[in-house]
């Protein structure tokens, strides 16, 4: 596994809710690990972004916590995790909080696949599915119909998949049903 980031962040405290110096490794397959210290001696937490955090949230989105003294409200982050813990977070500055907020999100929404060799090389490059597919010029048999063949693309007949901005993906049925009285085309 590679890092994909590493740093100090302030955590905030479950009980007393003082805010805590940690050091944090956001490991390429989703895990977001906090020590201690930088020496990685003393495990805090461990959170599995694709697993446990359901809503990522900054700045003015951050709810029931105000940052430490000294620092903006922009600064602060927050992982909502599904059995209900919430970590509240403050970077350094407002570029450092940008910055582990697209790191957490590319987190939490790019898929490896257990076993799979991507997954355990370092020099693979994660990224969100593509907006579109690409479909392969269709066989010389659907143009028997007289018409001139067609060198783009055609998509094929039935469910369409679309991927929202956080890389959730539906299935639309497909908009255009083949409307001629020709018969389908194979």
């Amino acid at each position: 596994m590679a890092f994909v980031k590493s740093g100090w962040l302030l955590r905030q405290s479950t009980i007393l809710r003082r805010w805590k110096k940690n050091w944090f490794d956001l490991w390429s397959d989703g895990r977001l690990i906090f020590y201690d210290d930088q020496n990685r001696h003393d495990l805090e937490d461990k959170i599995h972004m694709r697993v446990h955090c359901i809503n990522l949230r900054v700045g003015n989105e951050c709810r029931d916590f105000q940052p430490p003294e000294g620092k903006q409200r922009d600064c602060l982050l927050q992982i909502v995790c599904r059995d209900g813990k919430t970590v509240n977070l403050c970077a350094e500055s407002a570029d450092d909080c940008l910055a582990w907020k697209i790191a957490l999100q590319d987190a939490r929404t790019n898929t490896g696949y257990v076993g799979s060799d991507v997954m355990y090389d370092e020099t693979a490059i994660s990224s969100a599915p593509p907006p579109y597919t690409a479909y392969a010029t269709p066989s010389p048999e659907v143009y028997g119909y007289g018409y001139d063949q067609y060198n783009g693309a055609y998509p094929p007949v039935g469910p369409q998949i679309i991927y929202a901005s956080n890389g959730q993906a539906y299935a639309l049925p497909y908009q255009y049903p083949y409307p001629g009285n020709l018969p389908h085309p194979p």
